[in-house]
């Protein structure tokens, strides 16, 4: 098909349908994004940071409109919606801040007359973006690229193709007079001719494993810098000494979030046996409160999930968990009816080799495995090929940090809270979740030409 189609996931209405680019328009993008890109780095910081402002700006007086637009392609409750708008204008708000003293240059004493280091832009480049944070992942990962000088060329995915539209628009008002934020119609097969073009130095990639596998293989043959922020199947260590109410309700928060779309949601409750039982009522309680509902309505908490080829997979994941010997507490079912609605779901003793324990479940299931010390949580937290978060429960602070300092094997870690990602911190993961950082200073610095100049 030679379309893109958005589709409303409550209740499988067509919203609208986009024209693919061709081979000419893919090329007339890329060339106008090179030449722009251009003029954009004879622009003084200062006045690009005005411009980030500005986009701040009409992000929070666009607020509602942008949010009903990502609730009708993707299914996100409205509220959370809201929320994922205001902390784009965040973002925009802490680079604008910060982005003089990231991009200034740094002197360093040497023998020589002098010795500095300085942080030039590269080029165009490419996000290739996910459809469950439809407007922050594009923000994060565009604002500290296009304020160090380069330009964005956006392949978005294709069921929030209406939200990347929305985004280039809000970057045409606050960038003027360039136009630096070129959105591709593209499917991923076209990605390698945008990869290879000269104009383009660098690609930044959230999504599955195999995506992430397939563009770096792609963006390693023509040698472009790459990030990847991939899933992750994130442990949530709960010890014998944690306050069980705190747990759950952290736990049970992350895990619903977004209805269990995120990848740094709380996906394996590794419980230790004192406590294990106390944590699973709790628990149930809890997720016995999130009711499918419209997402439109401003009460809502849980609503569809994006796709239908995502609640298939997490069916077939669950099903497939019971059969081998997990306990199904709750849930487990997809209701009948239109849309990709699926029901909170609880799996408890769930073991190595279940694909509960091995793979990511990307969808609203709650899994609980069972520790019988401290130590068996720590190992069986890291029996895993992903790494991106993972948090501790205990009232033991000093032990918590210790563990998720020098124990667990992921990029982000909490104490007694869930993971979250926040524009002042680097963010990204280890092992098959990728590689490189977003956010903070180091996400500035990930897209530029560190360069070193010294004067003899």
């Amino acid at each position: 098909m030679d379309k893109l189609q958005s589709i409303n996931p409550a209740n499988d209405q067509l919203l609208q349908t986009y024209s693919l680019d061709n081979e000419h328009v893919i090329q007339d993008k890329i060339e106008q994004c090179g030449h722009q890109q251009y003029l954009w780095t004879g622009v003084k910081l200062q006045q690009r940071i005005s411009g980030i402002l500005t986009l701040a700006r009409l992000l929070r007086e666009t607020k509602t409109q942008q949010a009903r637009l990502i609730t009708r392609e993707m299914g996100k409750p409205l509220q959370q919606a809201e929320q994922e708008i205001e902390k784009c204008a965040w973002l925009c708000e802490y680079y604008a801040e910060n982005a003089e003293r990231f991009l200034a240059d740094r002197w360093v004493k040497t023998d020589d007359l002098e010795s500095f280091i300085t942080y030039q832009p590269l080029g165009c480049i490419v996000l290739i973006m996910p459809w469950n944070f439809p407007f922050w992942q594009v923000f994060r990962a565009a604002v500290p690229v296009i304020l160090a000088g380069n330009a964005v060329l956006l392949k978005h995915a294709a069921n929030v193709s209406g939200c990347a539209l929305a985004i280039r628009q809000l970057f045409l008002q606050a960038l003027v007079p360039v136009d630096i934020f070129q959105v591709l119609l593209i499917r991923p097969k076209q990605l390698e001719q945008v990869i290879a073009h000269p104009f383009v130095q660098g690609v930044s990639l959230t999504g599955s494993e195999s995506a992430g596998k397939s563009i770096a293989a792609i963006a390693g043959k023509y040698l472009k810098k790459t990030v990847l922020e991939l899933g992750g199947s994130d442990p949530y260590l709960v010890l014998k000494d944690a306050d069980i109410g705190q747990a759950v309700t952290a736990c049970g928060e992350s895990r619903m979030l977004n209805s269990g779309q995120v990848c740094i949601a709380a996906k394996r409750f590794i419980v230790v046996d004192e406590v294990y039982d106390d944590f699973k009522r709790q628990l149930l309680n809890m997720m016995q409160q999130y009711l499918p509902a419209n997402p439109l309505l401003p009460d809502t908490r849980l609503g569809p999930l994006a796709k239908p080829s995502i609640r298939q997979e997490l069916h077939t994941q669950v099903m497939q968990s019971i059969q081998q010997g997990a306990i199904l507490e709750w849930g487990g079912e997809i209701p009948k009816g239109p849309g990709n609605w699926y029901m909170p779901t609880l799996l408890s003793e769930v073991t190595p080799g279940m694909p509960a324990f091995d793979e990511e479940l990307f969808g609203p299931v709650s899994v609980l495995i069972r520790a019988a010390d401290e130590e068996q949580a720590i190992v069986l937290a890291n029996q895993s090929f992903l790494g991106l978060g993972a948090a501790v429960f205990t009232r033991d602070v000093e032990n918590g940090r210790k563990i998720c300092r020098d124990r667990l094997q992921v990029g982000n870690c909490v104490v007694n809270g869930f993971v979250k990602s926040d524009p002042r911190l680097p963010f990204g993961g280890i092992k098959n979740s990728g590689f490189g950082r977003e956010l903070g200073q180091p996400g500035m610095h990930e897209f530029v030409n560190i360069k070193t100049v010294v004067v003899r």
